[in-house]
């Protein structure tokens, strides 16, 4: 059967975890959501997008060893670590590769583990209609772990989870109810997010520069079809390597006119840039004025710039 690829189901924000005995929880990995389709032949990864990964993960090609359905669909997260911690700046490491030599070296100096939490469909049958806890049955007669391949751990205590992930300064937890069905492209409050920090894709609008590299971005969100400036972050995981390249990439898109709608705080220094670029950035919360506090820029990210709204 020819598998086409979907959008995955999405979890909404909350900040109250659900304590029925009908939800669990479950550590929210800072990585890449990645669907996996075999038809019975064929291994094929499909990013959130539906972009094609598969020769980017070629640790997970070789289905038969962590899985043993005929056909599947199986969705989790590919994840990396630095230090001992998932670290979303790690796994774009892979993301980012195209040539098979670099990805090949990557496999030992990158190493991922998929960690999987569903299955949408199972032996050519689809499950859409099966609650999450036979899905969750399935998948544990389904998958063998391995090195590379876990399932994700469910905990019935989702405000204790929270509260080890704050301590080890992980990205948050997932509530889910195990009553509820799987629905392609869907977001509602059968699956919800609790983040100690929150995260989002914003558009380059600026740069400052200094010694002539670039040392912090202007950064901005599109709110029917204007660009809002949002705040300035220059610390975060990008390398001193990185500045530089960031350096010679906008170049070509340095503008005359500012790109925002509302006045940034540092136009007098700013370089303004024509908003083609992307980055995940990562703070604390959102002040009065509309500006992110405390902004870590965790990666340059290949993402459609009309993503980059407030409503992502």
């Amino acid at each position: 059967m020819k598998l086409h690829p979907i959008a995955p189901f999405e979890p909404i924000r909350t900040e109250i975890i659900p304590t029925s005995s009908d939800w669990i929880t479950q550590i929210k990995w800072d990585g890449v959501r990645m669907l996996t389709y075999f038809d019975g032949h064929e291994v094929r990864l499909m990013n959130r997008k539906q972009n094609d990964r598969t020769n980017q993960y070629p640790e997970l090609l070789a289905i038969q060893t962590y899985c043993s359905a005929t056909s599947c669909i199986i969705d989790g997260e590919i994840i990396a670590f630095d230090q001992k911690k998932p670290a979303f700046h790690e796994v774009m490491k892979r993301e980012s590769l195209r040539n098979k030599k670099s990805i090949d070296l990557a496999l030992s100096r990158t190493p991922i583990t998929y960690m999987i939490f569903d299955i949408v469909m199972y032996n050519d049958i689809w499950l859409l209609d099966r609650p999450l806890l036979d899905r969750q049955k399935i998948l544990e007669e389904v998958i063998i772990p391995n090195s590379n391949v876990q399932i994700t751990q469910n905990f019935a205590d989702g405000n204790k989870l929270f509260e080890v992930m704050k301590e080890h300064g992980m990205e948050g937890v997932i509530s889910k109810d195990l009553r509820g069905k799987y629905l392609i492209g869907g977001k509602d409050t059968r699956w919800q997010k609790k983040k100690i920090f929150h995260d989002l894709y914003a558009v380059i609008g600026g740069v400052t520069l200094r010694n002539g590299i670039v040392n912090a971005l202007l950064l901005g969100l599109f709110d029917q079809g204007n660009l809002h400036y949002i705040g300035h972050a220059g610390t975060g995981k990008l390398s001193n390597n990185d500045w530089r390249n960031l350096t010679q990439l906008i170049q070509s898109k340095i503008i005359s006119e500012r790109p925002f709608a509302n006045e940034p705080a540092r136009s007098n220094e700013a370089i303004w840039l024509k908003p083609e670029h992307t980055v995940k950035v990562q703070f604390l919360e959102w002040t009065s004025n509309g500006t992110m506090r405390h902004p870590s820029i965790q990666s340059l990210v290949d993402v459609q710039i009309t993503d980059c709204t407030f409503q992502q």
